[in-house]
């Protein structure tokens, strides 16, 4: 969608929201739109910017909007950064909103802005062998604290997010999309995606739900929801966090890297970070191929469900990576 459009269509929408919190705005600035539609809020006589999300209409209820809201209070006390919530004057978290020019409403949000770049932008500025180990660990660090966090938390009542478990991720309709019927996929490449989903199914009811391997996860741990301030890494976009196993946690964070020719290097400084904080067992490390495949075939549904994005060369070295980890023989 071009910028004209998205002014034209949820600019209006966010000003509209930005009404109900207690802020004198000086200038609402255009991010990004992918799952949800993002601008930066600039605040007059503060130094404090901030993020207004307007959530894709009908991909978290706002019970589920709620529960994110209360993990990621409960993760900053715990000493991970997350962003803080900005609330309405009524004290809420959301508020409804229409978007113009359709039947649609969505929940809008607001949370602290961070200055710094996305680590995938950071990690790309030029090749640093040190600098990608040292920023993979870390990474592996706080995931292991956002797991020791969870599967610690004695959740409040009414607390609700999906599950990416068998079904959620593998099942006849999974979270992501049914990505065996993609259309760009030939009836070969589709045989092969199944046999390999049913591999990865039998992988996974072996592997089982203990507390140990599973518990809420951020679920979307890639690069480009860490900002690196100069100092450290801030953890945002809780938007997919789920009730999953830990492992697809890790796999989501090595994802953007699969191709890379120093995969194994950063793999094994992330997995040095998180048993640092976390054990993992055998098992869960022998299980992490099968779950960057599951990543994957996670990522073909994502475009299968969006068709704006026909076309991406992404899509094109994501699929090839998957239909060539088909063809190997899956761990078990």
């Amino acid at each position: 969608m071009d910028k004209a459009l998205i002014k034209f269509r949820y600019m209006p929408a966010a000003l509209s929201a930005l009404e109900s919190f207690p802020i004198d705005v000086e200038r609402a600035e255009f991010i990004a739109h992918s799952e949800n539609v993002t601008f930066r809020i600039s605040v007059r006589d503060c130094n404090t910017d901030y993020v207004l999300r307007l959530h894709r209409p009908g991909y978290n209820t706002i019970e589920e909007l709620e529960s994110e809201r209360t993990w990621t209070r409960e993760l900053s006390e715990s000493g991970i950064s997350v962003p803080d919530s900005l609330v309405t004057c009524g004290g809420k978290n959301f508020v409804l909103t229409k978007i113009p020019g359709t039947n649609e409403q969505c929940y809008a949000g607001m949370t602290t802005w961070f200055e710094g770049v996305p680590v995938s932008e950071y990690l790309k500025k030029s090749y640093d062998e040190d600098r990608r180990k040292r920023i993979f660990r870390r990474i592996g660090v706080i995931a292991a604290a956002v797991h020791n966090q969870s599967a610690n938390w004695n959740m409040p009542l009414g607390f609700t997010r999906r599950r990416l478990d068998l079904d959620g991720l593998l099942g006849e309709t999974p979270h992501w999309g049914r990505f065996w019927d993609h259309t760009n996929l030939t009836d070969t490449e589709r045989d092969l995606l199944l046999r390999a989903r049913q591999r990865a199914c039998d992988t996974l009811v072996d592997y089982g739900e203990t507390f140990a391997n599973f518990s809420l996860i951020h679920a979307d741990l890639h690069p480009d929801n860490f900002i690196h301030d100069g100092d450290d890494l801030i953890l945002i976009d809780f938007d997919d966090s789920a009730y999953g196993w830990h492992m697809y946690d890790i796999a989501s964070a090595l994802s953007e890297d699969w191709c890379a020719e120093d995969f194994e290097t950063v793999c094994a400084s992330l997995l040095d970070g998180y048993c640092e904080h976390r054990l993992l067992s055998k098992r869960d490390i022998e299980v992490l191929q099968v779950f960057l495949l599951i990543r994957g075939m996670a990522t073909i549904g994502w475009f299968h469900q969006r068709p704006e994005h026909k076309g991406s060369e992404h899509f094109e070295e994501v699929k090839h990576w998957v239909l060539e980890k088909c063809r190997s023989p899956a761990p078990r």
